[in-house]
């Protein structure tokens, strides 16, 4: 099999069968670990069994309208929605304050639907492109990717391996196995060109097949879970369960946090626009603000938390070679087919955290390594250290903050301390507008287009 111009096995218009298709959307999904949020969350909310696998269920049909509007309709391009940590804290909050099982989803179901329509707002007016466009160039963009990368490391070895559920020996013990499976099919697709669509493409789930049975083994999987579900349940808590309930400081803490979930997903697209080797035009800015809104209204009205881009994705693509938009649509019906089928959900919400983290760490170094590649093919000068190495700094010093300190800080710092990519965004954007050379930012710009897309696809070829 032929690499395309950009160094991937699929570009992102190329036409996979729809078998392959399926299969390889399967493999995204089962990559994502898109169930951790609505996890954590239905247990700081206390939710009944019942409540938790209707959140569960609803955050994977919400996850999947989102993937095929953007990757279909909007966006255009390979990405995933899905649904972030950054929330948490302010779903827990809003329930918590405004009568908790007595009305508390309600509220936070009116403030996330206000919070959407303002994103779809966004990007009807075209404000979004231009704020892009001013304070986003190349060298910030490549910095967002980097520390994007780098702010997801610490959470899969440590949420994932280290302080995971279970024995912390066995638990790098199967990171280690599954990760080692990924990279020895990854090798066998390199060397053997013609088992590359049986090992490279399929990487991801072969490691996760290996790291599932080595679990298994260990007794670290709970068939029971999977034994107790049902095949096919229909989510029974949405928004015409919960109610809808409008209140002000509640949707004025929303709106913040949508603005930390939109830099985020600034960051995911720039990672995926460097792995595809396509630039995000001013058109495609606006209507993936569009579909981010209506990816939440739609989470919203499912009575589940926000669904945007998740950043992972182009780590996979990255591993994989594989960027159809084909496959992503695939992935989208699979996320939509797990919203009804229970047996399917507790399966993968039962899947081993080790397993997650041994493929998520490997994912978080490629995507670091994209951003890097787009930043070394860019004319820069002596303040373009700053501007990439302040925001790396602050990314590990937010990763590293003690939770007491966190704490002791007003509410809206702790949801911007809790993402460590928007620091770093608003970061490098700050640094670069005050710090940058107007001369070489203009020379970056004129040479976007060629530099951000054909020279990483040579080395994105070679790298493979």
């Amino acid at each position: 099999m032929k690499r395309n111009d950009n160094g991937l096995l699929y570009g992102p218009d190329d036409k996979v069968s729809y078998f392959q298709s399926g299969l390889l959307g399967l493999q995204h999904v089962l990559a994502m670990d898109v169930y951790v949020p609505p996890i954590i969350i239905a247990g700081l909310l206390s939710m009944s069994l019942a409540q938790k696998t209707g959140f569960l269920q609803a955050a994977f049909l919400a996850c999947g309208i989102g993937t095929i509007l953007q990757t279909r309709y909007f966006m255009k391009l390979p990405v995933s929605q899905g649904p972030s940590f950054v929330p948490i804290g302010a779903v827990a909050g809003v329930y918590l304050a405004n009568g908790a099982a007595n009305g508390g989803m309600a509220t936070v179901l009116g403030s996330l639907i206000v919070g959407a329509l303002l994103l779809i707002l966004l990007g009807v007016s075209g404000v979004y492109q231009k704020i892009i466009n001013t304070l986003v160039p190349a060298i910030v963009g490549g910095t967002i990717i980097t520390c994007v990368g780098l702010s997801l490391l610490p959470s899969a070895l440590n949420d994932n391996i280290f302080k995971a559920a279970g024995n912390v020996n066995q638990n790098i013990e199967i990171a280690a196995i599954t990760a080692l499976a990924m990279l020895v099919a990854i090798t066998i697709g390199i060397r053997i060109p013609q088992l590359q669509r049986l090992f490279k493409v399929s990487s991801i789930i072969i490691a996760l097949i290996v790291g599932t049975v080595v679990a298994s083994m260990m007794g670290r999987f709970d068939w029971s879970v999977v034994n107790n579900a049902a095949w096919i349940s229909l989510p029974h808590f949405t928004s015409l369960h919960y109610g809808i309930h409008f209140s002000l400081p509640a949707i004025l803490t929303f709106v913040v946090i949508y603005m930390v979930l939109t830099t985020e997903t600034t960051g995911t697209w720039f990672a995926m626009s460097a792995v595809v080797g396509e630039k995000i035009t001013k058109k495609q800015w606006n209507r993936g603000i569009i579909g981010e809104g209506l990816s939440c209204l739609f989470a919203a009205l499912l009575g589940t938390t926000p669904m945007t881009g998740y950043s992972t994705n182009a780590g996979v693509v990255s591993i994989t070679g594989v960027a159809s938009k084909r496959v992503f649509v695939s992935a989208g019906i699979w996320f939509v087919v797990l919203g009804f089928f229970g047996k399917l959900s507790a399966f993968l919400s039962a899947v081993p955290a080790a397993v997650i983290g041994g493929i998520f760490s490997i994912i978080c170094v490629i995507i670091m390594l994209n951003g890097l590649n787009v930043i070394r093919n860019l004319a820069t000068d002596e303040s373009s250290i700053y501007v990439l190495g302040i925001p790396i700094v602050l990314t590990m010093a937010v990763i590293l903050l003690p939770a007491k300190v966190v704490s002791e800080t007003p509410q809206m710092v702790q949801y911007l301390l809790g993402s460590p990519i928007t620091i770093a965004a608003l970061s490098a954007i700050i640094i670069n507008l005050v710090m940058g050379n107007r001369k070489v930012s203009e020379a970056t710009e004129d040479s976007e287009e060629i530099k951000s897309t054909d020279a990483p696809k040579e080395q994105l070829a070679e790298s493979k």
